[in-house]
């Protein structure tokens, strides 16, 4: 079982990485999509160092603490027959990734039909599918299957349903990973699968990896609420900040110094700062999570989690190039967006939710799986 203070660290970091997925999208550098091996073509300035340090540095541990919190607490319910747990699964994961794929396609197709919001979606990016073709009008009738199914515009769903390939597989990662010979075999190939970020279709490697390893710490005697002597949260907080300061200072210089040789040291860099991050802000943020999870207002929030993560996408993608046309004549407009534009978006998507559960709660717990209607 959780205790009671392991089980508001579960919420508090569910809520906290939610809102800070909302930020890494709206990174508005001339790059938009980060990889772990992004280099910036622009000036180093204080908006960009900022920009890049915060969205693929800092916040980057918050999708392998997302994979080894899941697989932790569905570890926790093996006494729970397999069958009925799938089923619930494709209830709480399936049928919203479904209906959240199919409203963004809706909503992009719709806007293609104005001017003004059709030069939006073709800006964005986000319905392109070859460098002629940006537009959802433009698609073949399979496309719009393959889009709708396995790679939606809003492009967050990802993580909804590599999670279900994980709950699905789940008798098998449980085997992998306490099996005494078989384990030895998994986590070094879990391990390479992560640093080469292996993805192909519905598996990648960082989900893999963590969620696996969040089933091997629950059956093990692994103490979640206590640092051993290995995992003390200063240094690997020290650790962490000097991973993310030295990744976003080479995503600017370092090429002219490494050549090619960039792209695999920023990734490595990438997963250090990642697992630093985890390890430090676990163990090493008690205090925080004492005091936010002890004010109503916050615990009340948690409660929309789910919907500012499937919500939020696309429309901060949508948004963001249009709000620079009303505030490009300020200074440092970049940066003033990167910081106000994700709060309203998560007040955008708190207040949708608020609605939607008043007046239809039913279809509030269609569309969120059950979750958040207390």
């Amino acid at each position: 079982m959780i205790s009671g203070f392991a089980s508001q660290k579960f919420k508090f970091w569910l809520f906290v990485s939610m809102v800070l997925v909302v930020f890494v999208h709206s990174y508005n550098l001339h790059e938009r999509y980060l990889q772990p091996w992004t280099i910036v073509n622009e000036p180093l300035t204080f908006t960009s160092f900022t920009e890049y340090f915060l969205t693929n540095g800092i916040f980057r541990f918050i999708i392998p603490l997302l994979f080894l919190m899941s697989g932790y607490l569905y570890a926790i319910k093996d006494y729970k027959p397999y069958k009925a747990r799938t089923r619930k699964r494709l209830v709480t994961l399936l049928i919203p990734y479904l209906i959240w794929s199919a409203a963004g396609l809706l909503l992009i197709y719709l806007m293609e039909f104005l001017p003004a919001s059709r030069a939006m979606v073709a800006s964005s990016g986000l319905a392109q599918i070859d460098n002629s073709r940006m537009l959802i009008h433009n698609y073949y009738w399979y496309e719009l299957a393959a889009r709708w199914l396995f790679f939606p515009v809003s492009y967050q769903l990802w993580f909804i349903s590599a999670l279900l390939v994980y709950n699905i597989i789940y008798p098998l990662l449980r085997r992998c990973v306490t099996d005494k010979i078989i384990k030895w075999i998994f986590f070094p190939i879990a391990i390479l699968l992560w640093l080469g970020t292996f993805s192909f279709v519905l598996i990648e490697g960082e989900g893999l990896l963590f969620f696996s390893l969040g089933i091997w710490i629950q059956k093990t005697s692994f103490d979640i609420d206590k640092p051993n002597r290995l995992l003390n949260p200063l240094p690997w907080g020290i650790l962490f900040i000097i991973f993310a300061v030295i990744k976003t200072w080479l995503a600017f210089n370092g090429e002219t110094i490494l050549g090619n040789a960039i792209y695999p040291t920023l990734t490595l860099l990438h997963k250090l700062t990642e697992l630093s991050g985890v390890i430090a802000v676990w163990f090493g943020l008690d205090r925080f999570v004492r005091y936010f999870m002890n004010r109503k207002w916050f615990v009340w929030a948690t409660a929309f989690s789910f919907i500012i993560y499937v919500l939020h996408a696309p429309f901060v993608a949508l948004v963001i190039d249009k709000v620079f046309t009303y505030e490009n004549h300020f200074t440092n407009y970049r940066i003033f967006t990167f910081i106000f534009l994700a709060p309203l978006i998560i007040l955008f998507c708190m207040g949708i939710g608020l609605i939607i559960r008043k007046i239809w709660p039913a279809g509030y717990a269609l569309l969120t799986g059950g979750r958040g209607l207390g």
